[in-house]
């Protein structure tokens, strides 16, 4: 099965795009953001409103606890049903999202995980947690002479692996598995140069904020959710953290936030330009989001889909 999949850096307009598709085709939507997949952060991960939920029904948002950590090769499995069920149902399966390694997982397989055992990863869990700032990375690349980086989330997942599997992560992702479901996608890349992407970006992040994203964050850690956990990795939830500790100020958080967030889509946009593995159609974004579902429709069943 061919399935359309809608992709493109944060902050270009995807869930618009979508949102009108589901006005073209009886589509359901399966989210390929690894933040979207967490509960009770809707305003900083931008997850789709009630009114986008109504036009289309969502898989994959809001279903994982923030202190959990949520591994690509798991997504691909639960994605994988996600597609099979909507397409049971006579309806059309939508990827969206901006996650590479959650589509790689889902189309083209990865390296067969190896039993970590839970006590042992918990018990160094603790220990990574407790690491200063950096000292997670270092490890990382003296335990996988591979390792390029990505964030302490990743150095942690090295560490992990390379000290409980007995061999570095780079080494076991040489070694790749088909894919989890009977499936291969059909990529529809939105494009922005980066003068309107930036712009973009900065004009989302003061919306998010007004929207009470600090006040989002302040009550997750109120509820026992750690600083460090997994959902409050990402982009924008770290400079917020780092506020809330005392460590920023807070006059600071648009722009601060707004320049990590640039560095992420361009890392994304170059993931998208040299990392897809299949049909690609690509996209200005400049256009209206009913034109470019217009397109979007037009191409996939010029496909023969």
């Amino acid at each position: 099965m061919r399935v359309p999949v809608l992709v493109g850096p944060t902050g270009v307009g995807k869930t618009a795009v979508a949102t009108a598709l589901a006005g073209l085709l009886p589509v359901e939507i399966v989210s390929a953001d690894s933040r979207q997949i967490y509960r009770g952060l809707p305003i900083g991960t931008a997850a789709p409103t009630d009114a986008e939920r109504a036009a289309a029904p969502y898989h994959g948002v809001g279903i994982v606890d923030p202190r959990e950590r949520y591994s690509a090769g798991r997504y691909a499995r639960d994605a994988a049903g996600w597609i099979a069920d909507i397409a049971a149902r006579g309806r059309t399966p939508l990827v969206v999202g901006g996650t590479g390694l959650y589509l790689r997982a889902l189309f083209d397989g990865l390296f067969p995980e190896p039993d970590l055992g839970a006590e042992r990863r918990a018990r160094l869990g603790v220990w990574l947690r407790a690491q200063l700032p950096g000292a997670v990375e270092r490890w990382a690349r003296r335990l996988d002479p591979r390792f390029r980086g990505g964030g302490r989330q990743r150095a942690q997942r090295a560490v992990e692996v390379a000290l409980l599997a007995g061999r570095p992560l780079s080494a076991l992702q040489t070694a790749r598995v088909t894919a989890p479901g009977d499936v291969a996608a059909w990529y529809f890349v939105l494009t922005l140069d980066r003068a309107e992407l930036h712009a973009r970006i900065a004009r989302r992040t003061r919306a998010m904020l007004e929207a009470g994203w600090v006040a989002e964050v302040r009550g997750c850690l109120a509820a026992g959710v750690p600083p460090d956990a997994p959902g409050l990795s990402a982009v924008g939830y770290r400079e917020i953290v780092a506020h809330l500790e005392g460590r920023r100020a807070g006059d600071g958080l648009v722009d601060a936030i707004a320049q990590a967030t640039r560095r992420y889509a361009k890392r994304q946009d170059t993931w998208f330009r040299h990392q897809l593995a299949g049909p690609v159609v690509r996209l200005d974004a400049r256009a209206a989001p009913d034109v470019l579902a217009r397109q979007v429709v037009d191409g996939y069943r010029a496909a023969g889909s």
